[in-house]
Formats: C-alpha cells, sequence, structure tokens
C-alpha cells in the first residue's frame, strides 16, 4: 500500500514530521484493516503544553487538527497556529465563564459535559452570530474523577442540546478509564460505539466519533473512531511548559 508523505517546511522539528508521517501511515493501515475508507480518521494534535512552532510542525506534516485543553493557552497563541479556526477544537473543561473567551476562537467544542454548558455555549454563539459544532462528551467509565454524560443518560440529553439554536451537534468524545487503556480492554470503546451509531440513527448530521489516544488509538479506530487525540505520541513528555 502506497502513502503520501508530508514534508514538514519547519526544518527545527524533523522528529515531529517523522511521528505525525508514523500516525498517517498507521491510520491508513487501520483503515484498511477495518474496510473504511481512507482518511476517514482524522489526526489530531493534542497542543496541551506544546510550544506553538511544534504543533504548526504537526500541522504542516499532516496532522488535520489541533485539540487546545486550556482557555488561556488557546488566548495566548490562537492567532500564531498556521491553519483556520475550522481545524481547531476545544476538548478540555469548558468553564462557562469562559466561554466567551474562546467561542470566536474555535470551531468545535469536543467536552460539552452538561446541559448547563449547552446551554450556556448555545447562548453564547447564538450572540456572536455563529453556529457553534459540539460533541457531547461520555463519562463512559462513570469514574468520579470525570465529568461528563452518563453512557445511560446521553441519547436523551443530545434531544435537549439537538433542539438548541446555535449549536450543530456533530456526535460523542471519550476518555476511558486509564487502567483499561493499559489492558487494551476495548469495553468502553465498544460501548461508545454503539452509542455513536444509535445516535446517527436520530440525528445524520452527527458525524464524528472523537476517542482514543496515544496509549489506545488503535482500538479506538477499530471501534469507529473518526478523531483520534494524540499527545504525547507525537509531541513527547510533557514535563515543561510552552516555551
Amino acid at each position: 500500500m502506497g502513502f503520501i508523505i508530508r514534508k514538514t517546511s519547519d526544518p527545527r522539528f524533523p522528529e515531529v514530521e517523522e511521528r505525525v508521517n508514523w500516525y498517517l501511515n498507521r491510520l491508513r493501515e487501520l483503515e484498511a484493516a477495518c474496510g473504511r475508507a481512507a482518511g476517514s480518521v482524522r489526526l489530531m494534535a493534542v497542543a496541551k503544553t506544546v510550544p506553538t512552532e511544534k504543533v504548526n510542525a504537526a500541522l504542516s506534516s499532516g496532522a488535520c487538527l489541533v485539540g487546545e485543553n486550556r482557555v488561556q493557552e488557546l488566548l495566548a497563541r490562537k492567532n500564531q497556529y498556521s491553519c483556520p479556526k475550522s481545524q481547531i477544537h476545544f476538548i478540555g473543561h469548558l468553564q462557562t465563564n469562559k466561554i466567551r473567551d474562546i467561542i470566536n476562537a474555535v470551531s468545535c467544542v469536543e467536552s460539552v459535559d452538561s446541559l448547563h454548558l449547552a446551554r450556556a455555549l448555545s447562548a453564547a454563539a447564538e450572540k456572536a452570530g455563529i453556529q457553534m459544532d459540539c460533541l457531547l462528551e461520555v463519562n463512559i467509565g462513570m469514574e468520579e474523577s470525570k465529568s461528563g454524560f452518563s453512557p445511560e443518560g446521553v441519547l436523551e440529553a443530545a434531544g435537549e442540546i439537538a433542539a438548541m439554536p446555535s449549536l450543530t451537534l456533530r456526535g460523542l468524545m471519550t476518555v476511558q478509564p486509564a487502567a483499561a487503556s493499559a489492558a487494551h480492554d476495548g469495553r468502553y470503546f465498544r460501548r461508545m460505539e454503539a452509542l455513536y451509531r444509535a445516535l446517527q440513527e436520530a440525528y445524520p448530521q452527527a458525524d464524528t466519533l472523537s476517542m482514543g489516544m496515544t496509549g489506545d488509538f488503535e482500538e479506538a479506530v477499530r471501534c469507529g473512531a473518526t478523531i483520534v487525540r494524540i499527545g504525547r505520541g507525537l509531541f513527547g513528555s510533557r514535563d515543561r511548559q510552552m516555551g
């Protein structure tokens, strides 16, 4: 199978180019093995604490999306990215009082974890005169330390959120329990896939299942993920802050 290898315009970060190419090639292999269309899984570069120049190197090497976890980091560099807003998603916990800060800086909020947040996001988007894509965050392992909708409650919540003005419900997002990731236990991803298929039956515009990170992205793709969120695998350990 032949793959297109993209070249970065920034020679300072050849390791980022190499890692992006490895992930793109592996995603194409997984898609083929699962009978999925080439390019049906998008590679997101998770930017948390990563210098902007390295994120831009990942983008120019072929990463499709940028994922921002922190409002302050996003605001500090939103105008420094070598991509349009359409490629920037917010994936971290979002407080309602921070919505107005990011409403014009991202194209999708993947971490809508409550009806309260959804209502506030819809109101802010309406005021800004935009339509905001969103994903519902599912606490698939029902972990006390994580926010998100319960698996049992997500479809009911989706009905309310899909009716909100200025929001477009595009799908679901999750982080599976760390123990399941380490054990390569795919049961949580399989349950997410079932929830996603049920959501699509009711809402045809729901075309996004964001799940899978550095340690478990392969199982996520096998279970229908359309976005994998990779940080450490592209940029190395986050043991220092942005430079």
